[in-house]
């Protein structure tokens, strides 16, 4: 054996294993650069909440305020009925997340586990409504509020969100994956198709339902633009309308401090949900994939 050889035979090899712990390591750099950015305006904002009004103007900022001003909290509290804005939104989202699990899943149901004439037409004709922007039904949708007499009312922000398309798509996609035999078992001891449905489909659904929750939480708890369009009286406003109300009633120079403030305790039920609902976000993220009907 030559010089070179041996040589050769004593250099460590670069092998699969330490490529595969590089590549991991990359993704867990560039994974973490992206959680930082994400985080930094969320980290600001908590940390403008509790800073004086002067110290916010100060140039150049200061990110770890010189002393907590945790009144700022009860301040931003008390300075507009947030209190009637917090229920509201707790009474709409509470509502809309309940409606739409129901109808969602029991249409996915349908779409997913019965063989009836059409009904695959009839998801995709459903499914196709997720094409058509929300901005085309503003205008017929308030006038059917206003025929209703919904208008200044949570109806209005309630009732026409009780139902989703994406939500019934990705139910859907969940239970074709449940096998059939578990069904063909309830039909067998006498189970009908509801209760089929509410005591076998439904419990093996949960991490699809956990995110459809979730996502349903989020947009209906900042949902702005349609609130704003038919609720104008200050006993129905939820709470991003009482955030834009409390920043547009100030005079004189913004209180960013105690909007900072009620940004926060707004945004502070949506982390809240989303900690203790991660587990199952999660699993219906990875199972719900796409697959074909039953």
């Amino acid at each position: 054996m030559n010089k070179a050889a041996r040589q050769s035979k004593r250099l460590p090899r670069f092998g699969q294993k330490e490529a595969a712990r590089l590549h991991d390591l990359l993704v867990y750099i560039v994974l973490s650069l992206v959680g930082i950015i994400f985080v930094l305006p969320f980290a600001w904002m908590v940390s403008n909440s509790l800073k004086s009004i002067r110290e916010i103007y100060r140039l150049p900022p200061t990110f770890i305020p010189e002393t907590l001003q945790l009144s700022n909290y009860v301040d931003a509290w008390t300075a507009t009925p947030f209190n009637i804005f917090f229920v509201n939104s707790v009474i709409v989202s509470a509502a809309v997340v309940i409606g739409q699990l129901f109808t969602a899943s029991l249409a996915g149901y349908s779409f997913a586990r019965l063989r009836y004439p059409g009904r695959d037409k009839i998801f995709l004709l459903y499914i196709s409504l997720l094409m058509v922007p929300f901005t085309v039904l503003l205008v017929p949708l308030y006038v059917q509020m206003r025929g209703l007499g919904w208008v200044n009312s949570l109806n209005a922000v309630i009732i026409p969100f009780l139902f989703t398309p994406w939500g019934t798509f990705m139910m859907r996609q969940f239970m074709v994956t449940i096998p059939r035999e578990l069904e063909d078992a309830a039909r067998i001891d006498g189970c009908g198709f509801f209760r089929t449905y509410w005591l076998i489909i439904l419990p093996l659904t949960k991490p699809a339902l956990a995110t459809l929750a979730l996502f349903t939480f989020l947009s209906s708890w900042n949902s702005f633009q349609w609130p704003l369009i038919v609720l104008g009286t200050p006993n129905v406003k939820t709470l991003p309308l009482g955030l834009y109300s409390f920043q547009a009633q100030s005079s004189m120079r913004t209180p960013w401090h105690l909007i900072m403030a009620a940004a926060t305790f707004i945004v502070l039920p949506i982390l809240i949900a989303f900690v203790f609902g991660q587990k199952y976000y999660v699993r219906g993220i990875v199972t719900s994939g796409i697959k074909g009907g039953g």
